[in-house]
Order: structure tokens, then sequence, then C-alpha cells
């Protein structure tokens, strides 16, 4: 009978012990996350994550103002087309200002060319100051960018290549060719040229 109780009083020591070691193992785990290399690698995490943040906030901020110059761009072209094809349909205008004043050399139309002159003067100004440039053709070497030659005449009086005559004026619009000038020009006698006089048909 006593060597019965020695046993069962034994075995609740050793199950102690058991319990023991196995929270001094917890401890000792949980103490480890707790010290200071745990909380250095936590806040270079954080820094990380800060920084890449800001890379990222910094990057759409970029994205954005990108795309807002580039919306700015294209609402302003879309404006300047559209200036531009109203002044296409306006131009013709000075056209007819042009004939009728050289309709007209008359004396007795002085008056009415001075009003006419007026009028078409203030036409001009209101278009070039939208960006309306007339283009310089007379006396000036052909330039097929700017110039569109509907007639050419062989003479060796002039330099090959040189409008002689400007049948109607020819207009840019900020830089861009609305409407090219329509001209005669100076082609040499064949024989006498290289291929410049071959640039006009």
């Amino acid at each position: 009978m006593r060597w019965i109780g020695v046993s069962s009083v034994a075995e609740p020591k050793r199950e102690e012990d058991k319990i023991t070691s196995i929270d001094v193992e917890a401890a000792t785990t949980s103490g480890d996350d707790l010290g200071p290399a745990g909380e250095k690698s936590e806040a270079a995490k954080l820094r990380a994550e800060r920084d890449e943040l800001l890379q990222t906030m910094v990057r759409r901020q970029a994205d954005f103002e990108n795309y807002r110059k580039r919306v700015e761009r294209d609402r302003q072209e879309e404006a300047r087309r559209g200036v531009g094809r109203l002044i296409t349909d306006v131009v013709p205008v000075l056209d007819a200002f042009d004939q009728a004043l050289k309709a007209h050399d008359d004396p007795a139309y002085e008056e009415y060319r001075k009003g006419v002159t007026l009028i078409r003067k203030q036409l001009w100004d209101t278009l070039a100051r939208h960006g309306v440039q007339r283009i310089e053709a007379a006396g000036k070497p052909f330039d097929p960018n700017v110039h569109q030659a509907i007639e050419r005449i062989e003479s060796a009086d002039y330099p090959d290549g040189l409008v002689l005559d400007v049948f109607q004026d020819g207009y840019l619009f900020h830089g861009r060719v609305l409407r090219p000038a329509i001209v005669r020009v100076v082609v040499h006698p064949s024989g006498d040229t290289g291929e410049d006089s071959r640039l006009v048909s």
C-alpha cells in the first residue's frame, strides 16, 4: 500500500515539471520577439512602407500633372482648329474687298474706296490678332510648301523659279498653311536650267 502511495505522489510531480518547462520555453520565445532587435526590424519595415508610399504619391502627382498639361494642349488645339475653320470661311471676304478696290480706280469713287479700304483693314486687323499671316509670294522664290503654281512663264530675264505674279493671296494660321498663294512662276527656257524648273507643274 505504501508503494502505491509513493507512485501516485511521484506522478503529479512529473506533470508539474513538464508544465513548468513548457511555460518557461513560451516565456523565453515571447521575450525574444519583444527585444530590441524585434523593435528595430519593425521600425525598418515601417520606414520602407513610408518610403514606398511617398514614391507612389510623387509618381501619381507627376502622372496627374502630365495628364493636366495634355488635356490643356488638346483643349487649346481644338479651340485653334475651330477658329481656323471660321477664318477659312472669312478669308474669301478679304478677296472680295480686294477685288472691289481694284475694280474702282476712277477718282469719282475715291470716297467709296476709302470706306471699303477702312472696312477691309478692320477685318484684316481682327484676323491678324488671331494669328493669321499673309504669305509673301511676289518676287520670292517658288516654295511648294506655301505656293501653288497654276501658270509658268519661260523667261531668261528673271531668276529661275521666281514668283512673278500672285493671282490670289495665301495665308498662314499660327504657322500652318491656311490657303496657299496662287501664283505665276518664271522658268528658264529648256536647256538653261537644272532640276529647279521641274519643281513647277
